[in-house]
């Protein structure tokens, strides 16, 4: 599980994020909304260390990510960020970059290493591109072969931004599809999702977040009935059968 206690942080001399009291619990997916730059990316990147906290705290598992080496940090919690470079390397090579966490020095992979990311290639499907350049490959492709290399991380603790984009609805189907393994075996799975249909519908919990604050969280039912959505949208939220769409 993750907690942050009265988290605020962001970038040198600008507070993004401000006072969020939040758990993410283990075995469920929880969805992260809000308009955009309210401060969803932000606290993503805060709940794995990579933006600096001006207050608060950060707890993996019990332990303050302050008290953590940055290898520890990469074993425990596995970011998938938004905007990433194109390296001029294989899908395979890309996808084995998920187990530095795990290697020494030199930095020679194992059999083990190598199964890793053999199994993440095949549960996202982008293993008969494993000998591909990154750059030949389609937007979808490419996202496939970073969901892969997250997996083959091996963390307990899944945080993704965006992880839709340039996928088409039947990847985003197999993306969902996967995000409920995860959660099944027991990971704690963070999601920052921009469709509001899509976060209801897959995450055990959601929270909602506007000028970076957090509004509420809790289940999509208490979530919607709370009015929260409205307020940070500017929206109305209506339910048919059991799906949630806005008017």
């Amino acid at each position: 599980m993750i907690e942050v206690k009265e988290l605020s942080g962001g970038y040198p001399g600008v507070e993004v994020v401000h006072d969020i009291s939040l758990s993410f619990p283990d075995g469920q997916i929880t969805a992260v909304i809000g308009p955009n730059g309210c401060g969803k990316s932000t606290l993503l990147n805060l709940c794995c260390g990579q933006l600096h906290q001006t207050r608060g705290e950060v707890l993996a598992d019990g332990k303050s990510l302050s008290i953590l080496s940055r290898t520890d940090i990469a074993r425990t919690i596995a970011l998938l960020p938004q905007s990433r470079t194109i390296p001029d390397i294989t899908v395979g090579a890309l996808v084995l970059h998920g187990r530095f966490p795990w290697l020494g020095y030199p930095r020679v992979y194992r059999e083990e290493d190598k199964a890793a990311a053999e199994n993440a290639m095949t549960r996202t499907g982008i293993q008969e591109k494993s000998h591909k350049l990154l750059a030949r490959l389609s937007g979808g492709e490419r996202q496939k072969a970073y969901l892969a290399m997250l997996l083959a991380q091996d963390t307990s603790h899944i945080l993704l931004d965006e992880p839709t984009t340039y996928l088409d609805i039947n990847h985003q189907l197999q993306l969902f599809s996967l995000l409920t393994g995860l959660k099944q075996e027991g990971k704690c799975v963070i999601a920052v999702l921009h469709d509001l249909g899509t976060a209801l519908e897959i995450a055990d919990r959601v929270a909602v977040m506007r000028e970076g604050r957090l509004l509420t969280a809790g289940t999509p039912e208490q979530v919607i009935l709370s009015g929260a959505i409205e307020d940070a949208f500017g929206v109305k939220i209506g339910r048919r059968e059991q799906y949630a769409f806005l008017r």
